[in-house]
This record gives structure tokens, C-alpha cells and sequence, in this order.
């Protein structure tokens, strides 16, 4: 089922999340979900808080090498944690909770993380390039921070003014 994605400023994206307990039935509705809300509205990543949930869980599905998304290389990350991480990049970054926006935000080049897959196996991983910025990016959301938290003052007051000035526009 394709859920509605809150988007800023909504408070709900300022919450921390929990860790999932229980893996069962519930928790694969919502990584089915998620998988069918993120590729409905042309993400490569989504929290579950996205969608009004608070569990530590998370997905990403980077574009293969013929530009398409496969349902069998999606990653079902639950309870996340990044044990490591070095380097520093650069990428242009946009959210599905802040649509139409894109900043660039300086990140890890590469991380080392540990998480539970859908039936709680644990897996442990080093990621580098875009894996590695979705995975950050991904977690940043779990505890209730947003991408354009990390920009720049000047760069944060102009979003603020231009975000204001687009929800004006909707209402």
C-alpha cells in the first residue's frame, strides 16, 4: 500500500525513533509499504518515520547499471547503527519530506555499519559512494533530523524564506 509522506515542517520528522523488537508480520507490511511508497514517488531512500512511523527502520534502492530500481536489490535496514566512518564527500542531496529541494551536503565517504534484516538477522557492512550517503542520510531521519539541518546558515535562512514562500503558493 502506497502511504502519504509527511513532509516539512511537519513535527512528527523531528522525533527520534525506536528500535524494532519484533519481527513479524507487522514489520514486513511496513517494508513492503515503504518499498511501494518510496518507488511511487521516485526515492532511492525512505524512513519509516516518513510515513508517520516511529521504528529504526529504513530502505534504500539504488538504481542498477541500466537505471532501473529491482525490487531484489532493495536493502531492508533495521535498528541501524554506523559503527565507523572516514572521508569526507560532497553530494547533491533532495528528500522525499522536503520535495523539490536540493542542497549540497558534505558527508562520510565511507561507512562501516551494523543492522537487522527483515527476520532480524544481523549483517554487518562497509559502504562507500551513494550507498554510503543514502545510508547517513537515511539514519540522519531515524533521529530526527533532516538534510537541510545541515547546511549552512545562510544556506538554511534562503531555504526557510523560499520554503515559506512555496507553502504560501499551495494554500
Amino acid at each position: 500500500m502506497i502511504r502519504e509522506i509527511i513532509t516539512y515542517p511537519n513535527k512528527l520528522l523531528k522525533q527520534k525513533s525506536h528500535d524494532v523488537e519484533d519481527f513479524n508480520d507487522e514489520l514486513h507490511v511496513l517494508l513492503d509499504d515503504m518499498y511501494e511508497t518510496m518507488i511511487a514517488k521516485n526515492g532511492i531512500g525512505l524512513a519509516a518515520i516518513q510515513i508517520g512511523e516511529r521504528f529504526n527502520v529504513l530502505i534504500i534502492n539504488l538504481p542498477n547499471e541500466d537505471d532501473k530500481q529491482v525490487k531484489e536489490d532493495v536493502l531492508e535496514i533495521i535498528n541501524p547503527k554506523i559503527i565507523d566512518k572516514k572521508g569526507s564527500t560532497l553530494y547533491t542531496e533532495g528528500c522525499l519530506s522536503v520535495p523539490e529541494y536540493y542542497e549540497d551536503v558534505d558527508r562520510a565517504e565511507w561507512i562501516k555499519v551494523e543492522y537487522r534484516d527483515r527476520d532480524g538477522k544481523l549483517i554487518s557492512c562497509e559502504y562507500d559512494g551513494l550507498m554510503a550517503i543514502a545510508f547517513q542520510h537515511e539514519c540522519d531521519h531515524l533521529n530526527g533530523e533532516l538534510f537541510i539541518e545541515k547546511l549552512s546558515y545562510l544556506k538554511r535562512k534562503k531555504f526557510e524564506k523560499d520554503w515559506k514562500k512555496k507553502l504560501k503558493g499551495k494554500s
